[in-house]
């Protein structure tokens, strides 16, 4: 029998986050292991009077790929691929996992140029959001490999992954409108204000955000979702911040990331482990020693981290700091090829103090 919470994930995806019309055209980008959700979403589109293209992705098929073909191919795009982009109303990534560490063998420098080939769609989608009203979304199907990766059962993490998701409340739509209208007041307080100020047992930072954009990040884009996020003044950051847990990217785990920010740039990067893939990745571009995204999690469902940066960056009471690219649509203006989340937990004697003022305390909003 089919799990109702996962009727009501695809509920969520199509008619919250997405907001399927008739007549939509969507894209959905997908891995096998995901096609229980992949045959719900399709279900329900299809029952919305939507139209759908499918394409599919396997964490053997991607390994072998970039294992194998030659850089020509491997920074080639498909023309196909980019029409699509081009045209669909709607893109839904319906992610899953065969094998979460199928690409830690992949060297940094053929990563950088398969990413390198792929920025075109990324630069597509955020010239078309802007501007021509393009909507997407992406979320995880809760799998064996990404409950195996979080330590987890599968029946402990598909309730772990639908609680997050909202999936089990009886509205779950309600529930993320909820949510949205919260932390609205939050980007709200937030508007116009100039100089953060972290400090904890971790960090010991000061960023600008005079002129830039908090977004609300309440279930329009990622799923589950929870956080307020902006891109700082790029030349802003100082001081240093140790992160409190392992920072994940293509596979790979770095642990015990320490950096030290001088004038926004990263001019101290250590490691407890793979410092290596670490300055490797610093030095991937002009941008990628730089942040650009500053984001504080507000989902306190998510309590524990999982080895997943979509549900780990989003745990309520913890700062992420972004290094490489921003999001323009916070006014950020760094570019990079890279977008790595590194996260700090704030839940204990730490503070966010903004123009004077707390806004967090130990993990908490004080307004």
């Amino acid at each position: 029998m089919s799990d109702p919470r996962l009727a009501k994930m695809a509920e969520i995806i199509l008619h919250y986050s997405s907001n399927i019309q008739p007549g939509d055209w969507v894209l959905i980008n997908t891995n096998l292991a995901a096609l229980p959700l992949v045959n719900e979403v399709s279900r329900q589109i299809w029952a919305a009077g939507g139209r759908t293209s499918l394409h599919f992705e396997s964490d053997v098929l991607n390994e072998i790929f970039l294992s194998t073909a030659t850089d020509e191919t491997l920074s080639w795009l498909s023309p196909i691929e980019q029409a699509l982009f081009e045209q669909v109303n709607i893109i839904l990534y319906l992610d899953a996992a065969e094998d979460t560490r199928a690409l830690a063998g992949i060297s940094p420098e053929r990563m950088r140029l398969y990413q390198h080939g792929r920025g075109i769609l990324r630069q597509i989608r955020s010239r078309r959001s802007q501007a021509e009203g393009l909507r997407w979304v992406y979320t995880q199907y809760p799998c064996h490999a990404l409950a195996q990766e979080a330590g987890m059962g599968l029946e402990a993490y598909q309730d772990f992954a639908y609680r997050a998701l909202y999936a089990d409340q009886s509205d779950p739509v309600r529930s993320w409108q909820a949510i949205q209208q919260r932390q609205q007041t939050w980007v709200d307080w937030l508007k116009g204000r100039r100089q953060v100020i972290l400090r904890g047992p971790n960090i010991d930072m000061q960023l600008s955000i005079e002129g830039r954009k908090f977004i609300n990040g309440s279930g329009q884009e990622n799923l589950p979702d929870g956080e307020i996020y902006t891109g700082p003044v790029e030349t802003s950051a100082n001081g240093w911040v140790r992160f409190s847990y392992p920072a994940i990217y293509s596979g790979r785990s770095v642990e015990g990331v320490e950096l030290r920010f001088n004038n926004g740039k990263v001019v101290s990067a250590k490691a407890a482990q793979d410092e290596a893939f670490l300055v490797s990745m610093l030095e991937s571009d002009a941008g990628a020693r730089f942040i650009g995204e500053f984001a504080i999690g507000t989902n306190h469902a998510i309590r524990n981290f999982t080895h997943n940066i979509l549900y780990d960056e989003k745990m309520g009471g913890t700062i992420h700091l972004a290094l490489g690219n921003g999001y323009p649509e916070t006014g950020s203006l760094n570019l990079s090829s890279i977008h790595w989340d590194l996260i700090c937990d704030m839940r204990r004697d730490s503070e966010i103090v903004v123009d004077g003022d707390p806004l967090c305390r130990n993990g908490e909003f004080q307004i």
